[in-house]
């Protein structure tokens, strides 16, 4: 396969970045995408040029460390999938694609395809988390819960964090990540104690990052990797609105 790639190009926070044509050619079908920008890396460096940079790490559609826009889709064409598993074959002979950055206030460019995606670390440390002394380790099966909502919580729980939903949000909102990281413990006993706290923390630290609201686009649902619904959210404004009305800090 030969094709043609229109690359965004950003030395760094501060320039301010530009599209690039580059030539793939003999790419293999079987190739993933990023096997393919390694290809194409391979190439630059031997003519002396600056590889492109993008992040990545398990390759296994398990970190989401490989976020892109492709033709302007978060991960690209294909649904419930990361960028890292895009097959070549998903591509005809002689295409052109738009590879982009994460395009979001709360994800500035670090270089390239690479953005800084801290905020949503910021967002877990105000509250994405269960700090209740619970003793020792309890049985597994020493808390009684529903299989439907273990299976919530499980659903909830797949959120890779890889900002897919604020890409593809034209507000840029996280609301689909802070919702899944706090609904994974709305429905569990072990979540309940400080489960308004919670969702107050995470929604205002979300605000203070810069990310937009939601104003149910459904944009991140359709492009999440993991297909984390949007029943999430509404769970999340119910708890945010009762710790508003109850005075929870």
């Amino acid at each position: 396969m030969n094709l043609t790639l229109n690359v965004w190009r950003q030395k760094g926070p501060d320039d301010p970045g530009r599209m690039v044509t580059y030539s793939a050619n003999n790419i293999s079908p079987d190739m993933s995408f990023l096997e393919m920008l390694d290809v194409v890396n391979e190439q630059l460096e031997e003519k002396g040029e600056e590889p492109i940079a993008f992040d990545h790490d398990c390759r296994e559609g398990i970190c989401g460390m490989c976020s892109m826009m492709i033709n302007g889709v978060p991960h690209g064409p294909d649904r419930g999938i990361t960028t890292c598993q895009v097959h070549m074959r998903r591509f005809n002979d002689g295409d052109t694609l738009w590879i982009e950055p994460w395009r979001a206030t709360a994800f500035p460019v670090i270089k390239d395809l690479v953005v800084q995606r801290g905020a949503f670390d910021r967002i877990i440390q105000a509250g994405g988390y269960i700090s209740v002394k619970t003793g020792g380790a309890p049985d597994g099966n020493a808390i009684p819960i529903t299989k439907t909502q273990a299976d919530k919580s499980m659903d909830a729980a797949a959120c890779i964090g890889c900002g897919a939903c604020v890409a593809a949000c034209p507000n840029a909102s996280a609301m689909l990540f802070v919702a899944a990281k706090a609904s994974q413990f709305a429905h569990l006993p072990q979540g309940q104690p400080e489960r308004y706290r919670r969702a107050k923390r995470m929604v205002d630290q979300m605000d203070e990052e810069g990310f937009g609201n939601c104003t149910n686009h459904y944009e991140c649902e359709a492009a999440c990797p993991k297909e984390i619904s949007v029943e999430n959210i509404t769970l999340l404004n119910r708890d945010y609105i009762r710790a508003n009305l109850t005075g929870v800090e």
